[in-house]
């Protein structure tokens, strides 16, 4: 059995910036069409009406400032109010791929590799922009990568349950080294038409390199002590698109084709799940969590991650657990590993970290590392 550690993570940042009030007012305009168009409706009161969103709400609901997308002039249309992007040739590289390679070269370069140096590619993400190729395949033939690749989909926990794919592979030989990406370009999923949610998320691609112990040459290294994950079901998360629409003569554009959720009850619920998964797991591995100098959270919501927080240490600090959603938003499985990514250049050798995502499953899962 190797050690396994962490040597390189990468990020690409989407060129196109939203900021609340350009998405408050994109939506106010909505929802005054969509007031007008049905203003018999909601009158005899067969209709609701659309409320009005504001700064001050998304900022107190979320802690979310501003957010990262590959195409905004379609989400601000208030005729259309979701992106616009360009369909490509099969010849051409897929833009999922295209930003995973970004994010990838990024990860390579930190930990002194190559394409070639990879034998195993997992593309992680909350929804994938086909079937079948795998864009980890694409991505892996992009790169000049060895091995194999597939694609996996575990909503916002799919970055911590591909690292335990990823370091099982390493720790029993069946991979040398193991590239993780989640491009995750939850504009195209995303209701940007529901106030309860229309700020939520952004776009963003994060990249892992995973890697045997003793071929890691990289400057910042985190050995890999554990990984654990688990699921319970549950509707409060959901997003209803897929093959089988066609053939159920569903309206494609139906309000549960795209994301949806019953976010009162996922806070309360998920709040608990995840701040006793943390604790279990570190006392498996004879930790404690006062011992963890860092929690890289997934980036929800700003009041979510507190309360784990409080829960385990009984500290919010953002020095404890660094929140990067009021830059990025909620960027599903790539969330913690953006923190990850941009927070941990200030721990020392032997500081004892945990990455944690949890989302739509329920899903939660969670990898303790230590700075080498």
């Amino acid at each position: 059995m190797h050690s396994v550690v962490i040597s390189g993570t990468g990020l690409y940042q989407p060129p196109h910036t939203i900021t609340n009030a350009e998405l408050v007012e994109a939506f106010n305009n909505y929802a005054d069409l969509q007031n007008k168009r049905f203003a018999s409706d909601i009158e005899a009161g067969h209709r609701a009406s659309v409320p009005h969103s504001s700064v001050e709400f998304i900022e107190k609901a979320s802690g979310i400032c501003q957010r990262y997308v590959m195409e905004k002039t379609g989400v601000l249309d208030p005729q259309r109010m979701y992106p616009r992007f360009e369909e490509r040739s099969d010849d051409q590289l897929s833009l999922m791929a295209e930003i995973a390679v970004a994010a990838a070269q990024e990860a390579l370069a930190q930990a002194g590799k190559t394409g070639t140096d990879i034998d195993m590619v997992l593309c992680a993400a909350s929804n994938m922009q086909r079937a079948y190729p795998a864009i980890a395949v694409e991505i892996q033939q992009a790169l000049g990568a060895g091995g194999y690749g597939f694609d996996m989909n575990v909503a916002c926990s799919s970055s911590t349950f591909a690292m335990e794919q990823a370091v099982n592979a390493v720790r029993c030989g069946t991979a040398r080294c193991v590239l993780v990406v989640n491009p995750e370009i939850t504009s195209g999923h995303h209701e940007w038409r529901d106030r309860d949610c229309h700020f939520i998320f952004g776009d963003v691609c994060t990249a892992l390199i995973i890697e045997r112990a003793d071929t890691a040459t990289g400057a910042d290294v985190w050995e890999v002590l554990g990984t654990h994950l688990a699921t319970q079901f549950s509707n409060n998360i959901r997003n209803n698109f897929g093959f089988m629409n066609r053939g159920e003569d569903a309206d494609p554009a139906a309000r549960d084709k795209t994301f949806h959720q019953e976010g009162r009850k996922v806070f309360k619920e998920v709040v608990p799940i995840a701040a006793a998964h943390i604790e279990g797991h570190l006392a498996q591995l004879d930790q404690k969590p006062e011992a963890v100098r860092r929690y890289w959270l997934h980036q929800a919501n700003s009041g979510m991650n507190q309360l784990v927080l409080k829960k385990l240490v009984g500290d919010a600090s953002e020095d404890r657990a660094p929140l990067i959603l009021n830059e990025f938003a909620n960027t599903a499985s790539a969330g913690s590993i953006v923190a990850f990514h941009k927070h941990r250049q200030d721990l020392v050798s032997g500081d004892l970290g945990v990455i944690c995502s949890f989302g739509a499953g329920y899903s939660v899962g969670s990898v303790v590392v230590r700075k080498h």
